[in-house]
């Protein structure tokens, strides 16, 4: 019998806990009980070789046969922290609460942080010094109690300062975002190949899907691998002039991808947190302009254009201050850009577009190349308005696709793609009349519910969009589901609603300023 407080054995337990660390204890350890453990307290695992160390949430198990009494086991993020070998021994102990914990609890309680309460705190988020509950706290705590623009910039100062940041060595690095919520809104995958063929160096790192059915790097990773080291995406932006991977690996802002992990299933998409979130990643992959694009509709994240607006301030204060130059641009939300909804369905989209098929979806066409055209007038050698003729060009005599192609073989061309979904519904008119109105919420929650975006060929396939006339009974959409069990869930969801409005006539237009 093990001595309490001594040494326990090593166990690599193979769970993926999804960045959080978890250690596992039996019930019956007397370590367990000498230190008067409890489940979902936090702990800290010692090597007693050296001084190797991480800090993890406690699970307590009661079966021997998943954990002996003399064993600690770990997560397999914990384990690959750690560093050492199945068998080792480690010592547990009580892990001392970090003390950037006290400004979390001012925060709950409607104080204003400054700039080392911030550091202080992303520090300890990237060392794995916070549960989820406690990063929970955090992160409730800045929606609810709102954030002043100088914490603002605080904590996105914070977010660079504590990963990687690149450097180009050039005077002009230009990025584009869009803040999300338009499903099938894929326009990065149109403007990078576009940028990087006119010889502008654009390395575009994006984060995987928060709340939609498919991120840029969601649907990238259709075609390619986006899951590159710094080292890959250097010598693929060195050759390419343009890379389109997820900044996770890369350990850009590494902060926003933990504090994703946790944002992700409670559905926060807070104003402030979305700001630092974009602007920390874009200085932290080396940017010195960028363009950031807010759609405006009643079902787009942001509903009016006054909210637009300040939103619009938010973004310019903060850019200002890191030494960005930032232009934000407001398009029409009111809809789905381009047909497809989830990673598979949108990469169709893309390439249709890249191919020139008469076919392509006109509205992603479209919106791609005025967004580029403006990123291309950052160019000193662009003139003022030339920027979409340029672009249109490039796309046109096949320069873009070529480029396009170009980085999917750089990155590692996935020679699995996935197929859609083979369980397909066809949602059809309740009625004859006009399209009024798609809600994007709606239609992005079918599509989740499908399967995407884990499930890349999962999603919702538009046939309909506003303004068209349908007949009684004519499809409307398309779902794919790979899962029955998923299948189901998106079926049960359009009989709520089926997220889409038919009305006697076309409504009228509503008013944005062009691009």
């Amino acid at each position: 019998m093990i001595r309490p407080g001594i040494h326990l054995k090593l166990r690599r337990i193979g769970i993926d806990t999804f960045k959080e660390n978890v250690a596992y204890l039996h019930r019956d350890c007397p370590v367990y009980h000498t230190e008067g453990f409890q489940a979902l307290a936090k702990v800290e695992i010692n090597s007693v070789s050296d001084h190797q160390q991480v800090l993890a949430v406690l699970n307590v198990v009661n079966d021997e046969k998943i954990m002996a009494i003399d064993e600690l086991g770990l997560s397999e993020q914990a384990f690959i922290q750690l560093g050492l070998y199945e068998g080792d021994m480690v010592c547990i102990a009580q892990a001392v609460p970090p003390e950037s914990l006290d400004a979390v609890h001012r925060k709950i309680a409607g104080e204003r942080l400054n700039e080392s309460d911030f550091l202080s705190i992303i520090r300890d988020v990237v060392a794995n010094r916070y549960s989820r509950m406690e990063m929970s706290a955090f992160l409730v705590a800045c929606s609810e109690s709102g954030m002043e623009r100088e914490e603002l910039l605080y904590l996105t100062e914070a977010m660079v300062k504590t990963g990687e940041k690149l450097d180009w060595g050039e005077p002009l690095v230009v990025d584009k975002h869009c803040i999300g919520g338009i499903p099938g809104n894929r326009t990065t995958m149109l403007v990078v190949p576009i940028i990087a063929a006119h010889g502008m160096l654009i390395p575009k790192t994006s984060s995987r899907a928060i709340t939609s059915p498919s991120g840029t790097a969601d649907t990238m990773e259709t075609l390619a691998r986006v899951d590159l080291d710094l080292n890959n995406l250097r010598e693929i932006v060195r050759h390419e002039r343009g890379c389109l991977a997820w900044g996770g690996r890369a350990r850009l802002a590494p902060a926003d991808d933990i504090l994703i992990s946790v944002e992700r299933p409670l559905s926060l998409d807070s104003p402030g947190q979305m700001v630092s979130s974009i602007l920390s990643k874009k200085v932290a992959a080396g940017a010195t302009h960028l363009l950031i694009d807010i759609p405006v509709g009643p079902t787009a994240k942001v509903h009016r254009m006054n909210d637009a607006l300040r939103l619009r301030k938010l973004f310019e204060y903060v850019g200002d201050r890191l030494g960005l130059h930032l232009e934000v641009v407001i398009t029409n939300g009111e809809q789905p850009i381009g047909r497809g909804i989830g990673p598979a369905l949108e990469a169709r989209d893309v390439i249709k577009v890249l191919e020139n098929d008469p076919e392509a979806p006109s509205d992603l066409r479209e919106k791609a190349l005025r967004l580029a055209g403006r990123i291309l007038e950052f160019d000193p050698d662009v003139r003022g308005g030339h920027g979409y003729a340029i672009a249109r060009d490039i796309l046109e005599t096949g320069r873009a696709m070529a480029k396009m192609q170009a980085i999917i073989a750089a990155q590692g061309e996935n020679k699995d793609p996935p197929k859609l979904g083979e369980l397909i519904m066809e949602v059809t008119a309740p009625e004859s009349g006009f399209v009024t109105e798609i809600d994007n919420l709606q239609m992005a929650r079918i599509a989740r519910l499908a399967g995407a975006p884990m499930d890349k060929g999962a999603g919702v396939d538009l046939l309909k969009k506003l303004g068209d006339r349908v007949e009684e009974g004519e499809s409307l959409y398309r779902i794919h589901a790979e899962f029955p069990s998923d299948f189901d869930f998106a079926q049960e969801q359009t009989r709520k609603d089926i997220g889409f409005r038919i009305g006697d006539k076309p409504a009228a237009p509503n008013y944005f300023p062009p691009l």
